[in-house]
């Protein structure tokens, strides 16, 4: 099957080059509409096509995404951001995703968007490649996306977001409060987007309000786990730990403990000094289910690395450097180079006299 790649662009001269190089290895054909670069983002994306187009911006994410849609003429249609970088691996997986595509409408891809030493650690599904009969549309003005419907394929081709250029300070939030200004309602989905862009630009007191009012409808069980987080975030910010404690406990209405929130209780007790609730709460993160085929967006430092190393921090602690040993020779193998392992793998060598044979 024939497959084309779409992508919304403005002054992405910085990274539209490395992206497209990625896309040219699978891509049949190159769809790039302009939204009003002022940079060379047209001169660097006609190297790669003569498909470019132009839309004139209206603050709407999904007018956009739709619009270059409509311009693709293969089997299959792709989304990426000028930003978005493939690995060869992953650009050999999506050649053969699409010579096998025969029986389904949709595929979900992961999205790593938070790195270490180059490693994902920051992880969530996206809706990525639709078959074009099936005439997808995209909706929301930012955080835009398609419901995911039809033969779902969930593919382990994984995109790397890596962006260079920070985004417009407060754009999403504008746009939200926009369409309000507007009367447009915002849907369940765009309620909680509105709510993360309110705590993210620091109202902590309307992002209490617009998530509470989120939890209490019928959005999407996913981000009401991780609204409960935000909420967490924005009663911490005002200082009150009784309204924060609660936000994070309520997500256990909606789905089995997360790992997140688990380091997060882990946290709180350990600060009090409570550590055998701390090393429950540690112990829960490192079993806990991920969300990352769920479409929630997984921080994977909190199912492994972070319980682990506060697992040692806590065994030292408490006298038992055999198990605290163990426990940051387990986060060793998750990041060998980090320097927190590094430097407590010297101290247990010294204390244990095992040098050599410590991570046997």
């Amino acid at each position: 099957m024939t497959l084309s790649v779409c992508l919304i662009v403005k002054d992405e001269e910085q990274v539209l080059r490395r992206c497209l190089n990625c896309a040219a290895k699978f891509a049949d054909e190159i769809i790039v509409a302009d939204t009003g670069s002022c940079d060379s983002t047209v001169e660097i994306a006609k190297e790669f096509t003569d498909k470019v187009y132009f839309f004139k911006w209206c603050d709407d994410f999904s007018a956009a995404r739709n619009f270059a849609f409509e311009k693709a003429g293969c089997d299959l249609i792709m989304w990426l951001d000028a930003d978005d970088v493939i690995t060869d691996e992953n650009c050999e997986k999506i050649i053969r995703l699409k010579e096998n595509f025969e029986n389904y409408d949709m595929a979900v891809l992961p999205y790593a968007a938070g790195f270490d030493n180059g490693e994902p650690t920051f992880v969530y599904d996206r809706e990525r490649i639709f078959r074009r009969s099936g005439n997808y549309k995209f909706s929301g003005a930012v955080h835009e996306a398609v419901t995911p419907c039809g033969r779902i394929l969930h593919s382990d081709a994984m995109i790397y977001h890596k962006k260079i250029k920070s985004s417009e300070p407060m754009r999403n939030l504008r746009i939200l409060q926009k369409q309000i200004a507007l009367g447009k309602p915002l849907d369940e989905r765009q309620k909680f987007y509105y709510g993360r862009e309110l705590l993210f630009n620091g109202m902590y007191r309307e992002a209490c309000a617009v998530l509470e009012d989120f939890l209490n409808g019928s959005g999407w069980v996913v981000n009401k786990v991780e609204a409960c987080l935000n909420l967490h975030s924005a009663y911490s910010c005002l200082g009150d730990e009784t309204s924060a404690l609660g936000a994070l406990l309520r997500s256990f209405l909606f789905a089995p403990p997360q790992s997140q929130a688990c380091c997060i209780l882990g946290g709180y007790f350990f600060d009090k000094g409570e550590y055998t609730s701390a090393i429950y709460w540690y112990r829960q993160a490192l079993h806990a289910p991920s969300e990352e085929k769920n479409g929630g967006f997984v921080n994977r430092d909190y199912c492994g690395f972070i319980p682990n190393m506060q697992l040692c921090v806590i065994y030292d602690k408490l006298g038992d450097t055999v198990r605290a040993n163990a426990y940051n020779t387990a986060a060793g193998r998750i990041k060998p180079h980090h320097e927190s392992y590094l430097y407590n793998k010297k101290y247990f060598e010294n204390k244990l006299g095992l040098r050599g044979n410590i991570d046997d």
